[in-house]
């Protein structure tokens, strides 16, 4: 029988909540245009009271373009992060969002988890991802 490790993304138990404090370097899957995945090295952020997931980057990057492609409906996407026998995954639909105030609160996010601030960066913008599901033991 296949154990399951499901989380409420708005609930997390305390311990699965911990993990994603700590700072951990994380993964982004998003499709390419042909369905294949592309796994890239991300810094993330999660906000269970608003069910998000965010992920600082430059506009110009292949992730962004790949969660544009997907149109307004959003990307299917994951974040996921481990350590040792830990592991946590977050999946959800992502969306671009170039709006500063929403880009200084996941700066500020990312500082806070990093202990780092962003470079300043003109062309940066937030990868959201409005979360549905969270697996994992942390």
């Amino acid at each position: 029988m296949a154990t399951t490790y499901t989380q409420d993304p708005g609930a997390p138990d305390p311990l699965y909540l911990s993990f994603w404090r700590e700072r951990h370097l994380c993964t982004l899957t998003t499709l390419r245009p042909d369905g294949s995945p592309h796994v890239v090295p991300v810094g993330v952020t999660y906000d269970p009271e608003a069910r998000l997931a965010r992920v600082i980057t430059n506009r110009s990057s292949a992730k962004v373009g790949h969660v544009r492609a997907a149109g307004p409906s959003g990307a299917l996407v994951a974040v996921c992060q481990v350590a040792g026998r830990r592991w946590a995954t977050l999946e959800g639909r992502a969306y671009v969002r170039t709006d500063p105030e929403r880009v200084a609160e996941a700066e500020r996010r990312y500082a806070e988890r990093y202990e780092r601030t962003p470079a300043p960066n003109p062309s940066r913008v937030v990868i959201e991802i409005e979360l549905t599901r969270a697996l994992g033991r942390g």
